[in-house]
């Protein structure tokens, strides 16, 4: 009989806790310019994807840096 009564003290302070109003919590900021998406590419020679702004580009595609690019035989 106890444990039951302890049961329903708990079960009225969860009850008691979790329905007053909760604090209103600010808006998020907006996302500025720069954490825009970005299209992301595929190097050809080793196949990881990079944003296409830090990408080398080549005759044969786009490359994640010179040194793939030079050891796929692309000379731009």
């Amino acid at each position: 009989m106890k444990y039951l009564v302890l049961l329903l003290v708990i079960v009225a302070v969860l009850w008691l806790v979790r329905s007053r109003p909760r604090a209103v919590r600010p808006d998020r900021a907006p996302a500025s310019e720069g954490s825009a998406p970005q299209a992301m590419i595929e190097c050809v020679h080793c196949g990881v994807h990079l944003p296409r702004a830090e990408a080398v580009a080549g005759l044969q595609g786009h490359y994640c840096s010179d040194a793939h690019r030079l050891a796929h035989g692309d000379s731009r």
